[in-house]
């Protein structure tokens, strides 16, 4: 699991990287690769799957939410943009974070909005984050916070 956790930590690190100037994002590169990481394992190559697709399993909704981020060269109305964006990992990190900064709230009313609350609204939805999570996702997702915590105190 560490390894895993480290390897998901270096794509979106380079993701975080090349979408720094981009704007406010409001989701941490760590926050993102554990959500990956809880959604789908972050196997790289996933495609879509039913009404979901790529590393987040974004579905078409959750993008148009997010405000259509696309690939260059591609326009949102495109037939082809949303599967071609939720399956990059660097466009589908942008749809996440779109999503976030519009639903982006407290939802186990700790008085904080934070990663937690990020994946909260990644799996129930901007309206329903208050709801009750399935349990491997949460145990995933906290076993990854965990491990990515563990080597930053290891790095100190």
């Amino acid at each position: 699991m560490a390894s895993a956790v480290f390897k998901i930590s270096a794509i979106f690190m380079l993701i975080g990287i090349c979408v720094a100037d981009i704007g406010l994002q409001p989701v941490t590169d760590a926050c993102l690769g554990c959500i990956c990481e809880a959604v789908s394992g972050c196997k790289q190559g996933l495609q879509c799957d039913g009404d979901s697709c790529g590393l987040f399993r974004i579905t078409w909704a959750y993008w148009a939410d997010a405000g259509k981020p696309t690939l260059p060269g591609y326009s949102p109305d495109s037939p082809d943009a949303y599967p071609k964006c939720t399956n990059d990992p660097h466009c589908a990190a942008l749809a996440v974070q779109g999503y976030m900064r519009r639903f982006g709230q407290d939802c186990n009313n700790d008085g904080v909005i934070n990663c937690y609350d990020y994946m909260a609204i990644h799996k129930k939805g901007g309206y329903g984050c208050g709801g009750e999570l399935p349990f491997q996702y949460v145990n995933v997702f906290n076993q990854c916070v965990a491990a990515v915590a563990l080597k930053q105190q290891q790095g100190k």
